[in-house]
Order: structure tokens, then C-alpha cells, then sequence
């Protein structure tokens, strides 16, 4: 569909449909301790899905697509969350640093992310044409026909 870019299609179909892409093509380096991992130190369990690597690629690339020049440091902010300290008060608590880089790396294997000279990363423009590509995709399968009239 042309002019479709990731801004205008829904965010989690848009993840979905990355994350699949990138399990089907198979050329996302994936570590050997996606199995045994926490995603950070205020998660309690280990991610639930099984290709969570795939989704956190997905949503990184997004994310890094919205907003160029960001780092593993801003990657760990994106994900972080509330640490609950039990009768204590929470606190806001970063992500893992390891996975947001080891994602990053994988993602530059692919060529769909850079090293920015002003620092962090961004989107290349391979990888620009790959996500709008898929956006459109999923702009077109959300479409819903539109009925006839009855008459």
C-alpha cells in the first residue's frame, strides 16, 4: 500500500507482524540465554513467550524508527518499570542493559540499524523501506471490506 509508514498503522499489529518477519527470514542472531534470562532486575519471572527476542527486536526497531539516536542507556529507560519494594515505596527501575545491547548488536547484523555519529543508533534507510513495506502489509490486512448496501 503506498504512503503507509509505521506512524500510521496500530502499534501492536505492527510489532507482531515485524516479530514474525524477522523469526521467518531467520537471520536474527539470537543468543544462546534467551531461555534462562529475567528482563530486568524488577521482573519477578522470566518472559512467558517463548520468541520474546524476536518481539523485543521488533519493538526496539520501532521505537528507534519514531525516535532516531537512541542508545542501549535509553533502550534500558524504554523498558524499565516499577520496582515494588514490598511496604517500601516504588521506584521507577531500568531494564537490562545486556539484552538492549545484544538486541542492538543483532539488529546491526541485519543492516537494519547504525551507529549514529551524534550517538545511539538509528534506522537505516534499508531498514526504513523494510518496516514502511511491512506497515503497508499491515495496513492492507487491516482493512475491512466495506458491505453493500441492502436495498
Amino acid at each position: 500500500m503506498p504512503g503507509v509508514t509505521v506512524k500510521d498503522v496500530n502499534q501492536q499489529e505492527f510489532v507482531r507482524a515485524l516479530a514474525a518477519f524477522l523469526k521467518k527470514s531467520g537471520k536474527l542472531k539470537v543468543p544462546d540465554w534467551v531461555d534462562l534470562v529475567k528482563l530486568a532486575k524488577h521482573k519477578e519471572l522470566g518472559p512467558s513467550d517463548d520468541n520474546w527476542f524476536y518481539t523485543r527486536a521488533a519493538s526496539t526497531v520501532r521505537h528507534l524508527y519514531l525516535r532516531g539516536g537512541a542508545g542501549v542507556g535509553s533502550m534500558t529507560k524504554v523498558y524499565g518499570g516499577r520496582k515494588r519494594n514490598g511496604v517500601c515505596p516504588a521506584h521507577f527501575s531500568v531494564g537490562s542493559k545486556n539484552v538492549a545491547r545484544k538486541v542492538l548488536q543483532s539488529l546491526e547484523l541485519l543492516k537494519m540499524v547504525e551507529k549514529d555519529p551524534n550517538g545511539g543508533r538509528r534506522v537505516t534507510s534499508q531498514g526504513t523501506r523494510d518496516l514502511d513495506r511491512i506497515a503497508g502489509q499491515v495496513s492492507a490486512a487491516s482493512k475491512k471490506p466495506i458491505p453493500a448496501p441492502v436495498v
